[in-house]
């Protein structure tokens, strides 16, 4: 038997011998509000920190050196290291912050009570994910327990701020807390995903000429070119409409001559998801009045949700769409001298794609260990984003593994026990591939 044998042999022993750990860490964590203060900003719910310390508790006691500092104020990241070599070195990543509960009449029960019944252990962020996060660190206890010293470094990171764009996981990057591969845990139903395809948050701003209504016949009537004609208003709502009828063409094309093997046809859409129209144009990059329709509109700001896949190029997903806003404004007299802006910058909201081969080791050391522990897991991509783009953007091959469950983003979310087990011991047997043993 090889000494990796040996290792995979004890560390499923000691998984057997403690199997109660990782539900018990979940349901502790769960009990935990700790909401995307993005989303509500209450005390009483917003307790990221609050998790942290529960985690630094158990990774300090595993013998992690633990670094632990604010992001934002009161919003703090940890990243927990054993040391190792670089060669061989593995991040685990998950992170604290969830969505609000919406209606609590909604919920049967407790939204923060960690209750388990049937196979589920229930809460908001049960699966989403703080269950994830639990296997990372029990699958480290389950290695510390049963004796194996790791050739490679093994680092955990917990980071807040994910649910509003990957804040907290975009700040351990700049720092530099990067490995030479990593696992996300979010939740995947078991299979393993490798890829994930980009997003960009596009601001549109469309401008016309403000006017008053009563002379809107000025605009859209043939009228005498007198000397004395007033100058016609340009309506931005209309503008719009015509865009995004001109955008729901430009994405269909898109989505028919791309393709990725992982992920569905079509996944690389443009969503139109917020417009705001009106008079005037703030400091704000908003309409100043959006209350009164007796005047004609001068400006239109339209949000996009971008999608594009893993294996596009984001310099050149941009270059295609801002010749698609130059081309559309070439065909209508006004735009060409008053062109659509377009700002990628925004909302510095900015996921990169992540395309890892799927003949990479980290990869298939999920596939066999996930196998072993189940049944074979399904290999292929993630259809929403998650922090694995901004670890894969600083040149990080990650994969996206993690356990099933429901309910997350609504109500009664829960993670189902026995996948949450077959995760721990696939999780603490990748690592024992990819870092090795001393």
């Amino acid at each position: 038997m090889s000494r990796t044998d040996e290792a995979i042999a004890a560390v499923r022993e000691a998984l057997r011998s403690d199997d109660a750990y990782v539900a018990e860490l979940t349901r502790d964590l769960v009990r935990i509000p700790s909401v995307n203060p993005r989303f509500v900003q209450d005390p009483a719910v917003n307790g990221e920190a609050k998790v942290q310390d529960r985690l630094q508790q158990d990774l300090t006691a595993l013998g992690f050196g633990v670094d632990r500092w604010d992001v934002s104020p009161g919003r703090p990241n940890i990243v927990a290291d054993w040391e190792g070599s670089e060669e061989r070195s593995l991040l685990l990543c998950g992170h604290v912050d969830v969505v609000p509960i919406g209606d609590p009449a909604q919920w049967t029960v407790e939204p923060f009570g960690g209750e388990t019944k049937d196979g589920r252990l229930y809460g908001r962020g049960a699966v989403d994910m703080k269950s994830g996060v639990a296997a990372c660190v029990a699958a480290a206890r389950a290695i510390r327990k049963a004796g194996i010293t790791l050739d490679g470094r093994l680092s955990i990171h917990t980071v807040v701020d994910e649910e509003a764009g990957g804040f907290g996981a975009m700040d351990a990057v700049a720092k530099g807390r990067l490995a030479r591969a990593g696992i996300i845990a979010e939740p995947t139903w078991d299979a393993v995903m490798p890829a994930e395809g980009g997003l960009f948050w596009v601001r549109v701003t469309i401008r016309g000429r403000q006017g008053h209504a009563g002379w809107r016949f000025n605009e859209v009537w043939p009228q005498p070119e007198a000397a004395d004609r007033l100058l016609p208003g340009v309506n931005a709502i209309e503008l719009a409409t015509r865009f995004l009828a001109a955008l729901r063409e430009f994405e269909s094309i898109r989505c028919r001559t791309t393709y990725h093997p992982l992920v569905p046809p079509g996944l690389n859409t443009i969503n139109p998801g917020v417009i705001r129209a009106g008079a005037g144009l703030g400091p704000d990059g908003l309409p100043v009045t959006m209350t009164n329709p007796a005047i004609i509109p001068d400006t239109a700001v339209i949000d996009l949700d971008y999608k594009f896949l893993p294996n596009e190029d984001p310099a050149q997903v941009r270059a295609e769409f801002e010749a698609f806003v130059h081309h559309f404004c070439q065909m209508d007299r006004w735009l060409r001298d008053n062109p659509i802006t377009v700002d990628w910058d925004y909302a510095q909201l900015y996921f990169p794609p992540m395309d890892t081969p799927v003949d990479h080791p980290l990869v298939t050391s999920l596939v066999r260990r996930a196998g072993e522990n189940g049944k074979p897991p399904a290999i292929k991509g993630f259809e929403a984003v998650a922090d694995c783009a901004h670890y894969a953007g600083a040149g990080v091959p990650c994969v996206l593994f993690g356990p099933s469950g429901d309910g997350l983003h609504g109500y009664d979310e829960y993670v189902n026990l026995d996948s949450l087990e077959r995760v721990t011991r696939t999780l603490a047997e990748t690592v024992i591939d990819l870092c090795g043993v001393r």
